[in-house]
């Protein structure tokens, strides 16, 4: 099992959670973060350092957000195991659901 990130963090990205993570495991996707279960320690710092509770470890997902424990597989079917995200940056893409939600009003 590993901590999942999760809907409310489409569109805000606040990066806490990457400062907290001591085996920089947190990759940045287009619109959210996604957290690589192959490289998660399950020390679960980053869950307390996000601002929208977006975080929760597999097991205690509410069941509206189910869906993301198999988006984040499939965000890094292709590319692997890299070892750390900072090596990596960006990776400019997103997967269902969280590529499917619409767009959050960050003006207010």
């Amino acid at each position: 099992m590993t901590y999942v990130v999760a809907e409310p963090c489409v569109d805000v990205m606040d990066k806490a959670c990457t400062e907290e993570c001591p085996v920089d495991c947190i990759y940045e996707g287009g619109r959210m973060m996604y957290i690589h279960a192959d490289e998660c320690v399950d020390c679960g710092a980053c869950e307390p350092a996000c601002p929208v509770e977006a975080i929760h470890y597999e097991d205690d997902l509410p069941a509206k957000w189910k869906a993301y424990g198999s988006g984040a597989v499939s965000f890094f079917k292709d590319l692997g195991s890299p070892g750390g995200a900072a090596g990596v940056g960006k990776i400019d893409r997103d997967v269902a659901p969280g590529a499917g939600v619409p767009p959050k009003d960050m003006s207010a």
